[in-house]
């Protein structure tokens, strides 16, 4: 009999290409994934990784038995889904990853929530960006997952994913209070040529919708701050540097020395909730997604 973790060790791999990434995919040091692969060998009395210079490569025959156990990883989760179905309680372990400002601005309260009426059901929450996050659910590596995209930058949703939309989450043009535009309702594309912009990096949905729009007008954007996280945008902000498009969710209250300016055409998130179709009649899928809406509400009217 072959061991289900092992196996799942074993296709991390194989999806991930290394020992290194599939230990981060799955929870785990890179020194218990090869443990488990090394107890599979003996398991299958097959060599599984080979050396090739200073790493390790799959051999033929485990990617033969990744292959396997793909089908074996897919009929235990279908398992696991009608045993819960038929249980009809929102129990076991669900994984969620979510962006930065959902896990701050929406995730906090349906944690709450699902705590106190599905006491059984155990949360566990990853942060991590729409595209990472979209491909981590696609693969099992998370049940759900709490994404976005840009009206003008879609996320593209891979075979086999279910998602429902939470919610739309609009953005500001954030200036220091002394800039010249700070005191104006509403601003345009135009209205920020030659600006030096703090924008999140390259490849982030948020980089895209940036250049998208502005691009659209026949500009290009001073991209002079390429900055992650929003608290060091706020900072550089607050200490009169640049211009930022930050979104509302997860924002919070704005230091005195910055400025919130609405902008056309107005920067609109779709925020969405992903999972796994064959997982949709999952009771914890379903509880969680409630949670998820209920809680989103909530933030609207609060």
């Amino acid at each position: 009999m072959l061991d289900l973790g092992r196996l799942r060790a074993l296709h991390a791999v194989a999806r991930h290409g290394s020992v290194g990434a599939a230990a981060t995919a799955l929870g785990f040091t890179p020194s218990a994934v090869s443990q488990q692969i090394a107890k599979l060998e003996r398991e299958t009395r097959t060599t599984l990784l080979e050396r090739r210079g200073r790493g390790v490569a799959l051999t033929d025959a485990a990617f033969l038995l990744a292959s396997t156990a793909d089908e074996v990883l897919r009929l235990v989760e279908q398992a696991e889904v009608t045993l819960e179905e038929q249980r009809g309680a929102a129990v076991g372990q669900l994984r969620v990853g979510a962006f930065a400002t959902a896990a701050r601005g929406v995730l906090p309260a349906a944690l709450v929530a699902l705590a106190r009426d599905h006491p059984a059901l155990d949360l566990r929450l990853v942060e991590m960006d729409p595209p990472q996050g979209l491909e981590a659910v696609a693969r099992g590596e998370l049940d759900m997952a709490v994404t976005h995209d840009w009206v003008n930058a879609p996320l593209p949703v891979p075979d086999g994913v279910s998602r429902a939309r939470l919610g739309e989450d609009f953005a500001d043009v954030l200036l220091p209070a002394g800039h010249p535009l700070a005191d104006r309702d509403v601003l345009v594309p135009e209205d920020l040529a030659g600006e030096r912009w703090i924008c999140q990096p390259e490849g982030t949905i948020c980089h895209d919708w940036l250049m998208n729009t502005f691009r659209g007008a026949g500009m290009e954007p001073d991209l002079a701050y390429r900055i992650a996280e929003y608290e060091t945008q706020l900072a550089l902000l607050a200490n009169g540097v640049g211009v930022a498009l930050l979104p509302r969710l997860g924002r919070g209250a704005l230091p005195d020395t910055v400025r919130a300016v609405g902008f056309t055409p107005t920067p609109t998130r779709r925020v969405f909730a992903v999972w796994r179709t064959q997982a949709t009649r999952r009771p914890a899928v379903a509880a969680t997604l409630t949670a998820l809406r209920g809680c989103w509400d909530d933030r609207l009217t609060a």
